[in-house]
């Protein structure tokens, strides 16, 4: 998962609303601009330790899912060794030509 953008957009939200309370209780530009600066680092650096734990819980993950898809491979590709062998095995016993007799006979 891209989690890159995840503090910026968590900043860009809380400013977002910041400034729409500011306007909405007609504060004072000066005491807008602090709390507004407050808000915009605070919640950037809660958007970064929200970014570390997503990254931490989706590496697990992550691993996981290889770890599963290394084993599906695999077994795939022994399943697809079984279904050859079996396949030369019928060739060499002459089922294949039995069979395909049968169905030219029909």
């Amino acid at each position: 998962m891209e989690t890159k953008q995840v503090p910026i957009m968590i900043t860009l939200i809380a400013g977002f609303v910041t400034c729409i309370i500011g306007f909405m209780t007609q504060m004072e530009t000066k005491q807008f601009v602090k709390i507004w600066i407050i808000v915009l680092i605070s919640f950037y650096i809660l958007g970064c330790i929200a970014k570390i734990v997503l990254d931490k819980n989706f590496k697990e993950e992550t691993e996981e899912a290889t770890e599963e898809a290394a084993e599906n491979e695999e077994s795939e590709e022994l399943k697809m060794e079984e279904g050859m062998a079996d396949a030369e095995d019928a060739v060499d016993s002459g089922d294949l030509e039995d069979s395909a007799e049968k169905e030219e006979i029909e």
